[in-house]
């Protein structure tokens, strides 16, 4: 079992003949071409962190009644999926390090049910994540532009409906992955639906920033007060910038990743670009770790509940 077993059906180019893998991998011996070495404790410890973040996360949502609406539940069930990664990490780093001490021996089928299992987990949250990233967009889009009308919009039995659809179709498309994971129309399916998420954020973003952006103008406009409405623009953009730049960063290598598979499997750049699997998968539970941050613990309620839940524990 390899880290992340997962994605590790991703991780050579399975779509090159062995020999010119191997002629591409000796073309592109260079230093920089030799890999990137990651422990595994690395992965257990960005594992655990996500993992108690998330769950902090969501007993909070589930807790505090004032939690109880669309907007959380939707950031609920995206440290749901960021568990998921989580979980399923730190299982498969616990099998490893038991099975390199000789602390566990396992028979050869039973660690391939597992892997197939730890695959169907790992990909689903992958969907479902992106999924809900793009519905917590859309949502705060409805809030600012349909503010009025929000609550006969995004009615609680809509939220369900959505809810319910996403993981539905993260299972299905999960299990058509991990079955035929070697076809590159399945590929090109995964590396369009990130462009698309990817497209739909920053169309959003973007357009959410630009109507913030002409209200602070009118106001410091009205006001005076051009200092303020250059430090809000600026706030905003940043903002901005770190919710696209965060996606980006954590998701990106990955599905470039992804994307030279289907393109180049046998060119000497690509090959070298291969060799660093192990941090692009490092990115992905980075963005488990930092999903809270961005999207839950800057809810004054959400921080508010958390408190009483550490005071009450204590």
């Amino acid at each position: 079992m390899l880290a992340l077993a997962p994605l590790r059906l991703l991780r050579e180019p399975w779509n090159a003949s062995e020999g010119n893998q191997s002629n591409a991998t000796a073309g592109a011996s260079s230093g920089w071409c030799q890999g990137l070495s990651i422990p595994n404790e690395l992965f257990l410890t960005l594992g655990l962190v996500s993992l108690v973040e998330n769950l902090l996360v969501v007993a909070a949502i589930l807790k505090n009644r004032n939690l109880h609406s669309p907007t959380y539940y939707f950031i609920c069930c995206l440290a749901v999926s960021d568990m998921l990664v989580s979980i399923s990490n730190l299982v498969e780093m616990l099998f490893m390090l038991l099975m390199e001490h000789g602390m566990l021996v396992i028979h050869t089928s039973i660690v391939r049910h597992m892997d197939n299992i730890i695959d169907m987990l790992i990909c689903s949250s992958v969907v479902s994540s992106l999924s809900f990233l793009g519905v917590i967009a859309v949502d705060r889009y409805i809030t600012i532009f349909y503010a009025l009308r929000y609550h006969s919009i995004m009615t609680l039995q809509r939220a369900v409906v959505t809810m319910a659809s996403i993981w539905l179709a993260s299972t299905v498309s999960s299990t058509v992955f991990i079955t035929y994971y070697h076809n590159t129309t399945i590929l090109l399916c995964l590396i369009g639906f990130f462009l698309f998420m990817l497209v739909l954020m920053l169309v959003l973003y973007i357009h959410m920033f630009a109507l913030a952006r002409r209200h602070l103008h009118s106001i410091s406009s009205q006001q005076k007060q051009p200092a303020v409405y250059r430090g809000s623009s600026l706030k905003g953009a940043v903002t901005l910038t770190i919710l696209l730049g965060v996606f980006f960063i954590c998701w990106g290598p990955f599905f470039f990743h992804l994307i030279l598979i289907v393109t180049c499997p046998t060119n000497p750049f690509c090959t070298c670009f291969f060799s660093y699997f192990n941090l692009f998968l490092i990115l992905i539970i980075c963005n488990s770790v930092i999903d809270p941050l961005i999207y839950a613990f800057r809810s004054q309620e959400l921080r508010r509940t958390l408190r009483e839940m550490v005071l009450c524990s204590w």
